[in-house]
């Protein structure tokens, strides 16, 4: 079995709750050169955010989301970066919206479409 990996890498954090995930995910996108992919609300009042790019930039992403996650409040559960994400692993990322566009527990929404 071979194995193929992009060079894309992705990062996700997971909060307890809405605000300290746009939190984060404001300071991941103004910290550097990544694209927002999509946020999805896990259940139990979870939400995660992922993010794209050069590994590099999606690990400066991910450390000021995370810290600016904290400083909301104890809103931070876990962050964490793949660098090269296997091509399997693609085909279970966001890629199109919610149909309703609701944000109900489970909804995936790709906010790059």
């Amino acid at each position: 079995m071979t194995s193929t990996a992009t060079g894309i890498a992705l990062g996700m954090i997971e909060t307890r709750g809405l605000v300290p995930a746009i939190e984060a995910a404001d300071a991941m996108t103004k910290a550097a050169e990544v694209r927002l992919i999509g946020r999805q609300f896990v259940g139990g009042g979870y939400v995660t955010v992922l993010v794209r790019g050069e590994t590099g930039a999606v690990n400066a992403a991910v450390r000021a989301g995370a810290d600016a996650c904290e400083r909301v409040g104890d809103g931070l559960i876990a962050a964490h970066i793949i660098a090269r994400v296997h091509n399997e692993v693609e085909n279970i990322l966001p890629t199109q919206p919610s149909a309703s566009g609701a944000g109900r527990d489970g909804d995936v929404t790709d906010l790059a479409a």
